[in-house]
């Protein structure tokens, strides 16, 4: 790349090898920061009980996912720091500093103590580690974002970019496919006691490629014009933020595009996955090879609509996606369930359970107080829905398949399911896998149609000078907001109205709302000139 060229206001072109040099090595990068972020959501099943206090093993679950939200809630301060760097700075040293915080959080909780080991010191730390990681992610995407799309050529700004798309579901899938060849190596009771720590550690092999990786990249020829013209923003974060022409272009794609990509791509792959395990009892070998190769498949959907957007205009693709994901959730949900363990859905029509009681107003990470809060605990965990009947006169009942009970009492709950016929757990000769792979293939499509354009829409709508922190900004908060808070609120809403569809509502109203403001609020950017 002629640099001098470049510095004299010559064409910003790269040829294909080094475009495919910068795609390469910004994306490995991406992944690996994906990978550490993802894997927390992947194991929290596995060490939630390790770092939070005994008692109701739901409220431990959410409070894995709510410490796994708080990641989430941090990165919009990630994006103003590292996005201020970035455009001050430079793009290549803003990202190499995020993957190295990254890569050592990631490890920390690798060697982090126990709840019974430290006390209340072991949940403090894990969010302590987990907010970091946060941060760091919050300064990634943006500057990959814009690295990538400052080397690319006129035309290709979809196409290129389509693959750093594809580095959150590369680092779902390797966190999902490292968790599995770890579990292959030790038995079920040392992974669930200390072998979840493997893959944490892990990390740190690939820190050490990826940051080796990006020491080799050079700046963005853009960001380096820019530089020798003396065109650097004064104040990234002021002209970002106080600049009502371009708050207005942050606020439509945050509460539009980005409101709506983030809670579908993540209810599409992590709720899917807490979906099988969890809800339909699908068992997690299983369930996370499966979700493995699925994701396997779908990576190059990224790069096509990529792709297809440099040809059609990245708005209504992206829109496209969001809107069949919100008018399909419901359905696939209903026939997935039907598909992976027709027993259980069969047992919960038959077995009409409900709950009678004059207390029944559950706190979601308290441990149980009340027998009405135990039983709904207790009917979460076999995954099955319930009705709650308010008594005023105090008393408490429970029916299920026509017998009634005065009084909770796990172990006669257990025995009486079993005797109902409840199937604790998914007989795998029974599993429709034509079925389960049709509804899950629709998922990752719509996923990848919402996701894959979304970089290099991002990069076009705002200006050169202020894009690393104008990207980061409403991309985090959207993120957090939307999609990083998915998990816990779909989880949240099924436990509160005990219905195990409950979570899915929440992704089809949100999400269509947000489909709606982005359809009205965002303009079209394909064909704009990223140097200026």
């Amino acid at each position: 790349m002629n640099y001098e060229s470049i510095a004299h206001g010559g064409p910003v072109a790269v040829s294909r090898r080094e475009e495919l040099k910068v795609v390469v090595g910004a994306s490995v990068g991406t992944v690996l920061e994906w990978y550490d972020f993802f894997l927390y959501g992947s194991l929290a099943v596995f060490f939630s009980g390790h770092f939070f206090p005994a008692g109701s093993a739901t409220a431990g679950y959410l409070a894995s996912l709510a410490t796994f939200g708080v990641g989430f809630v941090i990165r919009p301060i990630g994006a103003v720091v590292f996005g201020r760097f970035g455009d001050k700075a430079g793009r290549k040293a803003t990202f190499l500093v995020t993957i190295v915080v990254m890569g050592l959080c990631t490890a920390g909780m690798g060697v982090l103590p126990t709840f019974e080991t430290i006390g209340w010191a072991s949940p403090v730390l894990l969010v302590v580690l987990r907010m970091l990681q946060g941060l760091a992610l919050g300064g990634e995407y943006g500057g990959a974002a814009t690295y990538i799309a400052e080397h690319s050529r006129p035309g290709r700004r979809g196409f290129t970019t389509g693959f750093l798309q594809t580095t959150a579901t590369f680092g779902f899938l390797l966190s999902l496919g490292i968790t599995l060849l770890c579990r292959a190596f030790v038995s079920a009771e040392a992974f669930a006691d200390w072998g979840w720590r493997l893959p944490f550690l892990i990390s740190l092999v690939l820190l050490a490629i990826s940051t080796y990786i990006r020491t080799t990249l050079s700046e963005s020829p853009v960001f380096a014009r820019m530089k020798a013209e003396h065109r650097l923003a004064v104040s990234p974060v002021k002209e970002s933020l106080l600049v009502w022409a371009n708050v207005r272009k942050m606020l439509a794609v945050m509460l539009g595009a980005q409101a709506a990509v983030g809670l579908i791509w993540y209810t599409c792959n992590f709720y899917t996955l807490y979906f099988l395990t969890s809800t339909m009892k699908v068992p997690p070998a299983l369930a996370y090879g499966f979700m493995a190769i699925m994701l396997a498949i779908s990576l190059p959907l990224y790069v096509f609509f990529g792709w297809l957007s440099d040809k059609c205009g990245r708005k209504w693709i992206v829109l496209a996606g969001c809107g069949l994901a919100v008018l399909t959730f419901v359905p696939i949900y209903s026939q997935l369930s039907r598909a992976v363990n027709p027993e259980l859905v069969a047992f919960e029509q038959s077995a009409n359970i409900r709950i009678e009681a004059g207390n029944c107003n559950t706190e979601l990470f308290g441990s149980p107080s009340t027998a009405c809060d135990r039983a709904r605990d207790f009917f979460t965990q076999t995954g099955l829905s319930y009705t709650v009947v308010p008594r005023h006169d105090g008393a408490f009942s429970i029916e299920v398949g026509g017998r009634t009970f005065d009084r909770f009492d796990a172990v006669v709950l257990k025995a009486a399911l079993v005797e109902a016929g409840y199937p604790a757990s998914v007989a795998a000769g029974k599993i429709n896998r034509p079925l389960m792979f049709t509804l899950i293939a629709l998922l990752m499509v719509w996923g990848a149609m919402a996701y894959g354009p979304m970089s290099a829409y991002y990069v076009e709508l705002f200006p050169a000078k202020i894009r690393y922190t104008s990207i980061s900004i409403p991309y985090n908060l959207g993120a957090a907001v939307f999609g990083g808070l998915a998990p816990f609120m779909m989880t949240a809403v099924a436990v509160k109205t005990g219905n195990v569809y409950g979570g899915i509502w929440y992704a089809v109203v949100v999400g269509g709302i947000a489909v709606l403001i982005g359809a009205i609020c965002m303009r079209e950017t394909r064909d704009t000139d990223v140097t200026q």
